[in-house]
């Protein structure tokens, strides 16, 4: 599934994903973070709303919960032990999400550009 919601964040240009494994944490609120970042509210959007689309198109996924569509600064998707949030850059350096689980392994995506 992990891999389908990089299709989907990658299918709008989104960028600079990271894929945060937490399953070897016992406090972790989910087993896995994907992150990504887009340039501007529209792009945010439409990050999200293809995230929600191919999952629901290529697997038949819903998710369970989202928030932030409104102002589209942050966007979280909960599909259970997948959350996935989509920032506008400077969200995405004050929340800093990928480094609060130091414990955590990080997965860098390469931009497709």
């Amino acid at each position: 599934m992990i891999d389908k919601i990089v299709e989907g964040i990658q299918e709008k240009k989104g960028k600079n994903i990271v894929i945060v494994d937490m399953t070897k944490l016992e406090d972790a609120p989910c087993r896995f973070f994907v992150i990504g970042e887009g340039d501007s509210e529209t792009h945010v959007n439409a990050l999200g709303h293809s995230v929600k689309d191919y999952l629901r198109e290529k697997i038949k996924e819903k998710p369970f919960g989202i928030d932030g569509f409104k102002h589209s600064q942050w966007i979280v998707l909960d599909y259970g032990h997948i959350m996935v949030h989509l920032f506008q850059k400077e969200q995405r350096l004050f929340y800093d999400l990928e480094h609060l689980w130091a414990d955590a392994e990080l997965t860098y995506i390469e931009d497709l550009d």
